[in-house]
């Protein structure tokens, strides 16, 4: 039987202050966690099916042919910890991989839509202990809740599909990998998304798609601002951009103003300028040697690199070393 550990729920006061405080900024600027509402990664799941999004079925692609392989080589009760863990599409490739894995934690910051994407694994899985947290797993404290409640022994497996790694910048994403390491413990696994596709002809339309959706999911944010937060912003007056930073190897998603205008968020007012922007998004792009560099650093070591034939796309196989990284 599935077991639901109670959630850790992320307040709405971090929301409300990033927003201000980054509205507040020469650029103005927004985390992208606070696009993941239910509406948000309801959209999100049906980018994930758009035709110029490559990233989720090439990775599905890749999963489908190496996990059989990996799962093999593990012993029995392995424990896996989930990083975003959204509809759990590609949670069954590895748990079917896996012989009687013992417990799962997915995480992720909407609890609506992760409660749904639980209780559609209780049937496949009925003896998986399920141990769900609702929060931020960009906040340190939220690493340290990760293994909570895991079972002492038996492998321990990171999984970080969807490239979402690339929303950090290098500096913040070593940081991340070095304590969900920490949290893990000694000789723990990590399966880790990477998109390597550095062709502006291919990234820009897979964040601007021909039918609207991504630019549907970056303008729920001020959805969600004018709901939560007492937000007086015309969506009218906004519109989608996505953008190819060649020397910071990333994609930008941004909300650009088409007037001069202001709105308030919690009785404060900003003033915008036509064209100027609130920056959303960053997506990174690593090739294999950055990322295998990026993870030696946080004390991964890489194991094995699961590529499509485009190179577009990898997952890395990564061991925690048993002497962790300096910092």
């Amino acid at each position: 039987m599935m077991v639901l550990a109670e959630s850790t729920v992320d307040g709405g006061d971090g929301f409300a202050s990033e927003v201000l405080d980054g509205l507040g900024c020469s650029q103005k600027n927004i985390p992208c966690t606070w696009l993941y509402d239910l509406k948000g990664s309801e959209l999100f799941e049906e980018i994930t099916d758009l035709a110029e999004y490559y990233p989720t079925r090439t990775e599905i692609r890749i999963l489908e042919q190496r996990l059989p392989g990996f799962g093999a080589g593990m012993p029995e009760h392995a424990s896996v910890v989930e990083i975003g863990a959204g509809a759990s599409r590609k949670t069954r490739l590895l748990l079917r991989a896996l012989v009687q894995p013992e417990a799962y934690v997915p995480i992720d910051i909407s609890a609506e839509f992760m409660s749904d994407a639980l209780r559609s694994l209780q049937a496949e899985f009925p003896n998986l202990r399920c141990l769900p947290l609702n929060l931020d797993f960009t906040r340190p404290e939220s690493m340290r809740a990760a293994t909570r409640g895991l079972p002492s022994t038996g492998p321990r497996i990171g999984f970080f599909p969807g490239s979402t790694i690339g929303n950090f910048n290098p500096e913040e994403a070593t940081r991340f990998l070095r304590s969900f390491g920490e949290a893990l413990g000694a000789h723990a696994w990590l399966l880790i998304g990477v998109d390597a596709t550095l062709d502006p002809k291919v990234l820009l339309p897979a964040y601007d798609d021909a039918k609207g959706v991504t630019a549907a999911f970056n303008l729920n944010l001020l959805v969600r601002i004018n709901r939560e937060l007492a937000g007086t912003f015309d969506l009218a007056n906004f519109r989608h951009e996505s953008r190819f930073d060649e020397r910071h190897g990333r994609i930008e998603m941004h909300l650009v103003s088409l007037v001069d205008q202001k709105a308030q968020v919690l009785g404060r007012t900003f003033h915008f300028h036509a064209h100027e922007s609130i920056h959303t998004e960053n997506s990174y792009k690593y090739s294999s040697p950055r990322f295998a560099a990026l993870a030696r650093a946080a004390g991964w070591s890489e194991c094995e690199v699961w590529g499509d034939p485009a190179a577009s796309f990898e997952v890395h196989l990564l061991q925690r070393d048993a002497i962790p990284a300096a910092a």
